[in-house]
């Protein structure tokens, strides 16, 4: 396949059918969490067909999409089999648990994959996104080593100094990483780093500990222009806390030097122009005085993300529906102070409700968004509160006030599986 083809994986448009009739563009989704329930939104405002896909019934993008299916998307064999029965005409992987090497080949046969296949093989697996960052993109990167056993990952540990960070090598949202202070901590942080990432696997990373003062997501979009070219445009930072290692709030925009945010864009547009294809990425940085370090990159919308559902005319699931279907973008958008903060579950079981809505929404300028989520457990995160506000720091206060406001609970009498009004997969 000739590179133009694998770097911009479906046409420029202006015209789009109607779902479920001849000529309807189809996008099948690899992945139906929250995130992919507002990119499938978007796409289905803009004239799409979506298709949901997932390990389990009744997840939230299964909720909107027109058809979904339960799958094991690390399985090539059923990936290929499910394919074969939709055709779509763009695969969209919305998680990191695909089987990414049976995309490369569908892209070698035709299927157009976003942002393209190897984009995606590429940013799943940490070493090779932190090679193509430090070695081809040539951006500022912590020191890293890689082990394949509990005494290679203390002898990393040793070279890199304490306390430093092990990290499992395909994950996302915080999963399977640990910050380590000494060498004594080193060999459960191996055992949780290689088997509970979101795919277990022996090799870990090691990453040298920035003393970072703030941790930054820069998304970055990849996107046809009105006049059909291929241009990039990266948004205002976002920054965001997270207790422990799980994200919690997020906020919009974040002020910093003006060489700072021309640095964090230049990276951003660095990585995500050497990855190549269509559509956003969230491009994780940290930020350490006037420097920028290159930490992580999602080839798809971000958690931190969650704000531009507030912060921006365009969301970034917004965006990427935009981008992937083809449709042309002119960008840059400034963005409006604005904040988000998780609704996590306090309890385990299925169905859960909420309470507590009226005092969540009476103030001006706050919006949840609920996910769906068929099942909870202790610090699942199930909502969002979004908040605007005259600065983030109002934002930041009326988010924290909504998402505490809102009490979540398991359905009395549900039972794992059991839905109500026919609702079938």
């Amino acid at each position: 396949m000739a590179e133009t083809e694998r770097r911009w994986p479906v046409p420029f448009r202006d015209r789009l059918g109607t779902p479920l009739f001849l000529g309807s563009t189809k996008v099948l989704l690899l992945g139906s969490g929250e995130l992919g329930r507002e990119v499938a939104i978007e796409a289905i405002r803009l004239g799409a067909e979506v298709v949901a896909a997932d390990r389990y019934a009744h997840a939230p993008a299964m909720q909107v999409a027109h058809r979904h299916h339960v799958l094991d998307m690390t399985d090539p064999v059923a990936l290929r089999a499910l394919v074969a029965k939709e055709e779509p005409d763009i695969l969209v992987p919305e998680i990191e648990q695909v089987a990414t090497d049976e995309l490369v080949r569908l892209e070698e046969e035709g299927h157009a994959v976003i942002p393209n296949a190897e984009a995606a093989r590429t940013t799943m697996d940490r070493e090779r996104i932190r090679r193509l960052a430090a070695e081809e993109a040539r951006v500022r990167t912590s020191a890293f080593r890689f082990a394949e056993s509990a005494e290679e990952a203390r002898s990393a540990a040793r070279d890199l100094g304490f306390p430093c960070v092990v990290k499992a090598m395909v994950s996302s949202s915080g999963h399977g990483m640990t910050v380590v202070g000494d060498v004594g901590a080193v060999e459960a942080a191996y055992r949780e780093a290689s088997e509970h990432g979101r795919v277990p696997f022996p090799r870990v990373m090691l990453e040298e500990f920035v003393r970072f003062e703030r941790e930054v997501t820069m998304l970055s979009l990849r996107h046809y222009r009105p006049d059909g070219t291929v241009g990039t445009t990266v948004m205002d930072p976002i920054a965001h806390r997270r207790p422990g290692t799980l994200y919690h709030e997020s906020w919009q925009p974040e002020s910093a030097e003006p060489s700072v945010v021309r640095e964090l864009a230049e990276t951003a547009q660095a990585v995500t122009d050497r990855l190549g294809g269509l559509g956003i990425f969230g491009v994780e940085c940290f930020v350490q005085g006037e420097r920028v370090y290159f930490s992580e990159v999602s080839p798809r919308p971000h958690d931190t993300g969650l704000v531009t559902l507030g912060s921006q005319w365009n969301s970034e699931f917004a965006l990427h529906a935009r981008a992937i279907l083809g449709l042309p973008y002119v960008g840059r958008e400034l963005s409006t102070p604005a904040a988000a903060h998780v609704i996590l579950a306090g309890g385990s079981g299925p169905a859960p409700s909420f309470g507590g809505l009226s005092t969540a929404l009476a103030e001006r300028g706050v919006r949840l968004f609920l996910f769906g989520k068929p099942e909870a457990y202790p610090e699942r995160r199930l909502g969002v509160a979004v908040a605007r506000g005259a600065s983030v720091d109002a934002a930041r206060l009326l988010a924290e006030r909504a998402a505490h406001a809102v009490e979540a609970a398991t359905t009395l009498g549900a039972r794992p599986g059991e839905v109500a009004r026919g609702s079938s997969v």
